[in-house]
Parts: C-alpha cells; sequence; structure tokens
C-alpha cells in the first residue's frame, strides 16, 4: 500500500522516468496550464501551424530538437535540393554547350563546387532565419531541445545540457516528420556511403555514383551529381522511375529524357549488398525476382530507398498513442490521436510525405482546437512534382488507378513541341496529359512534364478543389504565349476530341 495519495500521472511517469517525478508534481500544482498548445516539431507542418495557432489567438510554443528551426524541408531536404538542382542545371547548359546553341558565347566553363554549395547554405540559412523572424513577430515561443509527452497535457523538453523543462498545455500537437528508411546490412557514414543528407554536402564531385532507388529523391540528387560530371547509375526495385502514384505515360517519357542527359537506369533490379574494396565500393545486385547477378563499382553509393515516420523516443506509450501497421500514428478526421487533446500531422500520420500536406494539415488542425470549425483537406487534390529539368508533376488519379478503379475515362493530350513558349526557349520536350470522366467531364487527373510543371499543376489543383469539367478550363482565357497555353489544349481535347494548335 501507498504511504500517501500518489495520482496515476505520477505513478506512469515514474515508470519511464524516475528522475521526472518530482518535476511533474511541480508542474501540476498550477492550476492553470502554460499554453494552449505546444508544437513538438518545427518543419513545415509544426512551424506553419505554430504560427496559424498564435494568429488565432492560442498561446503556443513550438518545441524543436535541432539547433535551426525549419525540419528535413528547410535544412536537409526540399530547399537545399531545390538551389543545387537549379544551379547545376545552369552548369550543365554552359558545360554542355546549351548556351552557345543558343549564340551565349564563352570559354573554360569549370565547376566551384564549395562556391556552388556556400550558395545553397546561404538559401537554407536565410529561410531557417525566416521561421525564427516569424515565431517573434506571431508571439510563438521557440524551445530548443527533444520534446516527448509525458502525459495527457504535458511535454518535457530535454536541453542540450541535460535539463528538463516541463510545459503543461490544453494541447500538444506531433509535427515530428520523418527520418531516412535505413537500408539493411548497409552502413551511412555520410561521406562515401550517404543518405539524401550527405549527398548534398559532397565535398567533391565523385566520378561513378550509384543511386539505390529512382523514387523522387534518387532522381533530383542523382540528376544534381550528373550535370555535375558524375557518372550516375540508379538502381530500382520497381520496373519503372518516378515512384508510386505517377503516370506510366509520364514514366517512359521520363526515363528516356533523363537517360538522354546521361542517367543510367538498373530496373527490376535490387541491391542486396554493398561493401568497400579498393578506396571505393563494390555494389552487388540480382534480378528483383532472383538471378541476374551483377556488380557495380563507385565512388559513392547514395541509399534513397524513402522514409518513414519518427516516432521514437517521444513518450507516446505513456499516453496510450496508438499507430497503423506502417508504425504511423493513428488519427481521426480532425488529426487527433487516440488520447484526448493530443494531435498529430505530416510524415508521421498516413499520407503522402510531402511538405505542403503537412503544412495544409497543420492549419486544419489548429483552425479546428481554436475554433471548433472542422475544415478538409481532399488528398486527392495535394499536388505532387519531381523537381528534375524537365520537372514533373500531377494531382488526382493516374490511368493506371482509373483502370482498376473500373472508372470510364476520356484522355486529353498535348505535347511541348506545339507550345509557342516552349518552341521560343527551346524546351520542348514532354506534354501534358488530362484524364476525366467519360460520363461527366469531371477532371480525375492531370499529368505534366514540362520545364515549369511545379508552377503549372497548381491551376488544375485549383481547378480540381472546386470540381471543374474540361471544358472549364477549355473556355478559360490563357494569357499568349505561355506555358500554361498546354493545359487549355489539352482539356480541350479531352472535352471537344480535337485541340487547336495539335492535331
Amino acid at each position: 500500500m501507498f504511504s500517501k495519495v500518489v495520482t496515476w500521472r505520477q505513478i506512469t511517469s515514474h515508470c519511464f522516468s524516475c528522475s521526472r517525478i518530482v518535476l511533474l508534481r511541480n508542474a501540476s500544482s498550477s492550476s492553470e496550464p502554460q499554453y494552449d498548445l505546444v508544437v513538438i516539431g518545427s518543419g513545415p507542418g509544426g512551424y506553419v501551424a505554430s504560427i496559424k495557432a498564435a494568429q488565432l489567438g492560442l498561446k503556443t510554443a513550438c518545441v524543436e530538437r535541432n539547433a535551426t528551426y525549419g525540419g528535413t524541408c528547410l535544412n536537409v531536404g526540399c530547399i537545399p535540393s531545390k538551389a543545387l538542382l537549379h544551379n547545376s542545371h545552369l552548369y550543365h547548359m554552359a558545360h554542355d554547350g546549351e548556351f552557345k546553341r543558343r549564340g551565349i558565347q564563352f570559354d573554360d566553363v569549370s565547376l566551384n563546387l564549395p562556391v556552388l554549395m556556400k550558395q545553397k547554405d546561404d538559401a537554407v540559412k536565410s529561410l531557417t532565419s525566416g521561421v525564427a523572424y516569424l515565431f517573434k513577430s506571431n508571439k510563438v515561443t521557440g524551445i530548443r531541445g527533444h520534446g516527448s509527452v509525458s502525459g495527457p497535457g504535458q511535454v518535457v523538453v530535454t536541453k542540450e545540457d541535460g535539463t528538463n523543462e516541463i510545459l503543461t498545455t490544453k494541447n500538444i500537437l506531433i509535427a515530428v516528420g520523418s527520418e531516412v528508411t535505413p537500408f539493411p546490412g548497409i552502413d551511412i557514414d555520410e561521406e562515401t556511403i550517404v543518405s539524401s543528407t550527405g549527398a548534398l554536402s559532397l565535398n567533391q564531385v565523385p566520378k561513378k555514383m550509384v543511386v539505390i532507388g529512382a523514387g523522387v529523391i534518387g532522381l533530383e540528387l542523382g540528376s544534381v551529381w550528373s550535370r555535375l560530371g558524375a557518372e550516375v547509375t540508379c538502381v530500382e526495385f520497381l520496373s519503372h522511375i518516378g515512384g508510386t502514384g505517377i503516370d506510366m505515360d509520364v514514366s517512359k517519357a521520363f526515363q528516356k529524357i533523363l537517360t538522354k542527359q546521361g542517367l543510367r537506369f538498373k530496373l527490376d533490379t535490387k541491391v542486396i549488398g554493398a561493401e568497400k574494396a579498393n578506396g571505393g565500393i563494390r555494389v552487388k545486385l540480382e534480378g528483383a525476382k532472383g538471378g541476374n547477378n551483377e556488380t557495380l563499382d563507385c565512388n559513392t553509393l547514395l541509399v534513397c530507398i524513402g522514409r518513414r515516420p519518427y516516432t521514437k523516443d517521444l513518450g507516446l506509450n505513456s499516453v496510450d498513442i496508438k499507430f497503423d501497421s506502417r508504425g504511423r500514428i493513428d488519427v481521426d478526421k480532425n488529426f487527433q490521436t487516440s488520447c484526448k487533446g493530443i494531435y498529430a500531422i505530416g510524415d508521421c500520420i498516413q499520407g503522402p510525405m510531402l511538405a505542403h500536406k503537412a503544412e495544409d494539415e497543420g492549419i486544419i488542425c489548429v483552425e479546428n482546437i481554436a475554433t471548433g470549425r472542422k475544415p478538409h483537406i481532399d488528398y486527392n487534390c495535394v499536388p505532387n512534382v519531381i523537381y528534375t529539368h524537365p520537372e514533373v508533376a500531377w494531382v488526382g488519379k493516374s490511368e493506371e488507378q482509373l483502370k482498376q478503379e473500373g472508372v470510364k475515362y476520356r484522355i486529353g493530350r498535348f505535347p511541348m513541341s506545339a507550345n509557342s513558349r516552349a518552341k521560343t526557349v527551346n524546351e520542348i520536350d514532354g506534354f501534358v496529359k488530362v484524364l476525366s470522366n467519360d460520363r461527366t467531364d469531371r477532371i480525375l487527373g492531370v499529368h505534366i512534364i514540362n520545364s515549369v510543371a511545379g508552377e503549372l499543376v497548381n491551376e488544375i489543383t485549383l481547378a480540381m478543389e472546386y470540381g471543374a469539367s474540361c471544358e472549364d478550363v477549355s473556355r478559360i482565357c490563357h494569357a499568349h504565349p505561355t506555358w500554361s497555353e498546354s493545359l487549355k489544349e489539352a482539356h480541350l481535347q479531352a472535352y471537344f476530341g480535337k485541340a487547336i494548335n495539335f492535331t
């Protein structure tokens, strides 16, 4: 028997950290929580949710374990990779003779990799410090340290010096994102065997690079180092490139374009091991269905087999948070977990691991907490982009998905070679493919491969969000000459059966 009354919270907390029990008792002595909302994680989902919550009048704190705000996206993901993609494309155009073919003459093109990397680092620093400024101007309390849930309404922040700070709050939002999925048997040292993080900071261009995975990240980073001079081979278990969701027409055309640019692909192939040998790396391969064993030698091995939810060391078991079969946090339609008052968004829950998806979920979640309104997100209207050159983007269903679902559809297709803007700048690779309901003409999916696909896809996302038909888009006046006219023409073909500028 206990000699004195001990609360349930103290007992459960004592079970996983005896040293915290006194702190938790002291934190519980105040009847009023310190915050309305504590957000764990300052990636795109977490920092956007924090700012929106503060704008809606909630007293908000955001806990971040890393030295800078912004999560994977701003620090070692979306932002630095786009800087390298853009600058490597410019270098490739100069070095490969594309500028000379456009009448721009110069000699002795060379790569200054440290300066290229510095421009990338400067962009990252500017954006991460921008988040800190936004926190300050919106009165969000930023707290450095590793945040974990110690009970309903309580977050423990473990500081760099080992001390703990207890935060009491009415609501908790878990926005911790994801981490690189490890490859069994291959140890990443971030020097010669690298993840996407290490591939963003190589100190020299490798002579040969092998990329495990031809999904979004593998293709983007493979493109960067191929443009800068590496001989890049992408090994993919699937029979196509571009990952899940990509339309097969686009994937096939995309592979041809990237092959023409110098990338090599081994599809239907799996990596069974890798070892360092003779100053390099030997990668062992076999067919996805067995047989066809071979080896590839390289200077740098890039492991890009995806990402997994980051849910470890968060104290989630202390409040009986439920997970799905893939280790993602289970949430309801309002992003609330199995524990009342604790919510989760972004990469650690179901759905595509995309920064913009996490941002929208964060805003919707805190709007519900602050106002009781229940806005929603249509996951069929979340765009996907691969930022190679040309870019690939899509929203909605692929043709393969519609066939699988038994949906009758029409196709509208328009090549960039018939688009006046594309022809004037000599970037005619790619096309726009539109899928519409055969009976209602409603847009079901749009798939784009061209130089500005990541920008164009947003027009269609808006149209689909409001239930537009192909006729609707085809009757909207688009400026001439622009890339966006290719959208109009493709929708016109899907609706009317014929485009204007292509037969």
